[in-house]
């Protein structure tokens, strides 16, 4: 069984939700994931990069959740925060 990433809860609306982000040597070779999925999360930064809407991720990933890929910013938002304060 693969290892999920520690401390990758994610939070969405001030709520803990399930785990968004796993790593797993066995699944896309241990790059980050979107938990239950195949999908890395490079590739929602690649598409925003881009210019594409998270509308348009998620046409391309029906397999990841909205809900996941809000929480995945969430954190982002607030780990480059707290790295700049």
């Amino acid at each position: 069984m693969g290892d999920v990433v520690p401390d990758r809860a994610l939070r969405y609306d001030g709520f803990m939700t399930r785990q968004v982000i796993s790593r797993d040597p066995d699944v896309m070779g241990g790059t980050a994931v979107f938990s239950g999925t195949r999908v890395p999360v490079q590739t929602l930064l690649d598409y925003l990069e881009a210019g594409d809407t998270i509308d348009e991720f998620l046409e391309g990933f029906p397999s990841v959740e909205r809900e996941q890929v809000i929480a995945f910013l969430e954190q982002a938002k607030d780990r480059l925060v707290e790295s700049v304060s």
